[in-house]
């Protein structure tokens, strides 16, 4: 073949190559496809027509190793002290050009400023994570328990739920930054973990070369065959404080008219529990007061619960509880924030 010639068919197949591309999906052709290119070259001499050359390429697509890791929602997942299995969620997209496993593993922030602008200033106990088996996009105990993704096809988008639980001391506005960091392992046996993909070093091969192209995220560098990103819990507790006031309402000789402590006297007890304002509603509160020595519980009275205010004269609630073995009881069902309500019971004093 003609130095001429061997122009016209490398020029050609350049030309061919472009004009017959297709549209690419997200992650390109698949790593280990042949391509080949075949070029067709007529000519004549002296207007007589010469038989054609021709001449053809192959070569054969390289790996692509591209990821990202997302969280789902763009706020901070709310949690209250001590509560269990609290999730983050995040998805984890396979924008490589072969189907893979990715390694997975969850950390938390050691202060500093957290995912959604809080800072970090404790950390969800037990700390787990699982990938999503049913695609429902709900952590479901028991049933995700997958701590890895196992053959995630090109374009393929799978689900992962960090898990933890809130120590109970916790208050309003603490927050615990979890970061999810997935890296590119080799695909292999169904429901077997592969190894770690490891770039190709040096010149091109003729065979399949691996090239990481991912970008650096929340705590992973560029071009690591990784990516991560940050998500946060922040907590939001009921504030509640409790007051209790005491009034004479009657007494043997005064009545109702400027009553005084005196034996015989009935006293009247008001508990007032609120709750701060921009607080979680606080649930089944529970109430308990021992009744005094030299005071007698008023059982004709009652304990009136679920009263609206306080004050000094306390606005007794329709709800009820209990006395028995010298104490006073009752549960009043939410306080939400802002809000305060009240237990009222009456002793005679002894």
């Amino acid at each position: 073949m003609t130095s001429k010639l061997k122009l016209l068919v490398a020029t050609s197949a350049v030309s061919a190559m472009m004009l017959g591309s297709n549209p690419a999906i997200a992650a390109g052709t698949a790593s280990g496809t042949d391509i080949t290119n075949n070029v067709t070259v007529n000519y004549q001499v002296g207007g007589v027509a010469q038989t054609a050359e021709t001449d053809s390429d192959t070569f054969t697509v390289d790996r692509k190793i591209n990821l990202t890791v997302a969280e789902v929602g763009t706020t901070t997942t709310a949690v209250s002290p001590g509560q269990t299995d609290a999730v983050t969620t995040f998805t984890v997209t396979n924008t490589s050009n072969a189907t893979l496993d990715f390694g997975l593993s969850a950390a938390q922030l050691a202060g500093g400023t957290a995912e959604h602008g809080g800072t970090d200033n404790f950390d969800a106990t037990g700390l787990e994570l699982f990938v999503d088996s049913n695609g429902n996009g709900v952590y479901d105990v028991g049933v995700d328990t997958a701590t890895f993704i196992d053959e995630l096809a090109a374009d393929g988008t799978a689900t992962v739920f960090v898990v933890g639980d809130i120590p109970v001391a916790q208050n309003t506005g603490d927050v615990a930054g979890v970061v999810l960091t997935a890296d590119a392992q080799e695909s292999g046996a169904t429901g077997v973990e592969g190894a770690d993909v490891t770039e190709t070093a040096g010149a091109n091969t003729a065979g399949v070369d691996t090239v990481f192209a991912d970008t650096a995220g929340e705590t992973d560098a560029n071009r690591d065959g990784a990516h991560s990103a940050g998500d946060d819990y922040t907590v939001t507790a009921a504030d509640i404080s409790v007051v209790k006031t005491s009034r004479v309402v009657s007494d043997p000789f005064n009545g109702t008219t400027n009553p005084k402590a005196i034996p015989g006297a009935t006293v009247e007890y008001c508990i007032a529990i609120s709750n701060a304002a921009g607080s979680a509603d606080a649930t089944s509160v529970s109430i308990s007061d021992t009744v005094p020595a030299n005071l007698t519980y008023d059982a004709a009275f009652g304990v009136k619960t679920n009263g609206v205010t306080g004050g000094p004269v306390c606005n007794q609630g329709a709800g009820s509880g209990a006395f028995g073995g010298g104490v006073v009881s009752g549960t009043i069902p939410t306080i939400a924030a802002g809000q305060t309500r009240n237990l009222v019971f009456r002793v005679t004093v002894d």
